[in-house]
């Protein structure tokens, strides 16, 4: 399996809230750091935030481009979170994957922080 189709089944994965496919996608050292925010490492640390972050209703990640280079898969997307208080979170993301034995070792997103913070505000 290519690690770009690695990489769309753990977005699809992400898409149908599927987390125990999310979850089993990442190596037991994985490392995430969802940039301005703290590195997360360890399978446990990084389930339990994507578990736990927000109150999703739905998810919808829109992949716009993705290249493979190597054991690296880099995606420019829109990821759209649709929360059950009825609010709608929807960033530009570019995101880097690192693939070891068909597993995500480390997963770097970056985004604008405020453009966050901004759509969860009451």
């Amino acid at each position: 399996m290519s690690n770009t189709k690695i990489v769309m089944d753990f977005i699809e994965a992400w898409n149908k809230m599927d987390w125990d496919a999310v979850v089993a996608a990442f190596s037991e050292d994985v490392v995430y750091h969802n940039i301005p925010m703290e590195v997360l490492e360890g399978k446990t640390d990084v389930a339990h935030f994507i578990t736990t972050g927000m109150d999703l209703k739905s998810v919808d990640w829109e992949v716009l481009s993705i290249a493979e280079n190597g054991n690296r898969v880099l995606t420019e997307r829109i990821d759209n979170f649709y929360l059950t208080d009825g609010k709608t979170v929807s960033m530009p993301v570019m995101g880097t994957f690192e693939i070891e034995h068909g597993l995500i070792k480390a997963w770097r997103d970056y985004f604008d922080l405020a453009t966050f913070t901004s759509q969860m505000a009451p």
